[in-house]
């Protein structure tokens, strides 16, 4: 992983294995905890990465477990990414019963699926995916340990001056999708009470990594001479492999309770800045529209840290890793994250 190329710590081709590389605590956490794995919603942004690390922490950990990435898979070069690691596919619709009862048991189970882009209106496609069907996936693994990914979007904005919402703060979401997603985390809850299973909760926000993410949005803008509206002008971040690593750490501590964990960077970042950084790099002033709000939505990761240390990966690293991925030209996701808007509406 000492690799260098251009600014960036890996071949292009090999980003995939350097974002999925487990630290030492993953591996003995993984080896640690019985039974198989299952990870639902796999094909989204996260969900590779979750699996790649995981299937290495479970092999180098020395046991044998059965991991299985669970998504629609509509083409079968979707599924070549993990089948080609040794990680084992299925295809579901989640939504659908018939589909979700096909679904083998399994002692660990790591929910990703839901929808956030192109639901801005539509509250009730937001509440069949990130409502109704986590209910029935709840339901149906109920003896199972779940950590399902929330967002911090479920807390209110917060002073930028703050060190953000912490676990403990009220949740009061803006806009449909954070409510939606509010509703997601009481649908786990509730059945967890119900048939006391333990549930680990994970509010995140933002992750990034060289092809998606609120340093991507940034850099690209800066790069097309495109305005940057700081109105929300503070943001957290998280490198995706540590942001994945803490996931994992978290599932080991999953409770009745339920356990819940904010999961980000250590730091408060102002766009204006994170913009300026990556003019400097372009050699192009950004273009700055807007002035900055007073609040914003900030996450306190204070007891992520303690339980399992500060990220690894600086902002300094990320910066210069995306930076260098758009001066070569290389292929992003092509997904902006939407993380300017302030109604909450994506």
């Amino acid at each position: 992983m000492n690799t260098q190329l251009d600014g960036l710590p890996c071949a292009p081709s090999q980003v995939d294995d350097f974002l999925s590389e487990p630290p030492d605590a993953v591996v003995k956490a993984v080896g640690r905890m019985g039974g198989n794995f299952m990870v639902l919603g796999a094909g989204g942004k996260m969900g590779l990465h979750l699996c790649l690390m995981l299937r290495k922490a479970i092999d180098r950990s020395g046991r044998r477990a059965r991991l299985t990435a669970v998504s629609r898979f509509g083409n079968a070069s979707d599924r070549t990414p993990f089948e080609s690691r040794g990680v084992a596919v299925q295809s579901c619709d989640l939504c659908k019963p018939g589909d979700l009862e096909s679904l083998e048991s399994a002692e660990n189970i790591i929910f990703l699926a839901g929808a956030k882009f192109g639901t801005a209106g539509q509250p009730g496609l937001l509440r069949r995916m990130n409502v109704e069907m986590p209910e029935m996936v709840a339901n149906h693994f109920s003896n199972s340990r779940i950590t399902a990914f929330s967002t911090g979007c479920v807390y209110s904005f917060v002073p930028v001056n703050s060190s953000g919402s912490s676990e403990d703060s009220e949740t009061n979401p803006v806009g449909e999708y954070a409510l939606s997603c509010l509703g997601r985390e009481q649908a786990f809850r509730r059945s967890a009470l119900e048939f006391g299973s333990r549930l680990a909760l994970i509010r995140l926000n933002y992750s990034v990594e060289f092809r998606y993410g609120v340093l991507v949005d940034i850099a690209q803008r800066v790069l097309r001479g495109d305005p940057i509206d700081v109105t929300m002008g503070h943001v957290n971040l998280i490198w995706q492999r540590d942001a994945v690593a803490q996931t994992l750490l978290s599932h080991e501590l999953a409770s009745t309770a339920p356990f819940i964990i904010n999961i980000t960077g250590p730091s408060v970042h102002r766009v204006r800045d994170l913009a300026t950084r990556f003019g400097e790099i372009f050699g192009r002033a950004p273009i700055i529209c807007g002035q900055e709000a007073d609040t914003a939505w900030l996450n306190d990761a204070t007891r992520s840290h303690r339980l399992f240390g500060a990220p690894e990966t600086t902002l300094d690293q990320m910066i210069d890793w995306v930076a260098a991925w758009q001066m070569q030209g290389l292929q992003t996701l092509g997904k902006p994250t939407g993380y300017e808007k302030r109604d909450g509406n994506f």
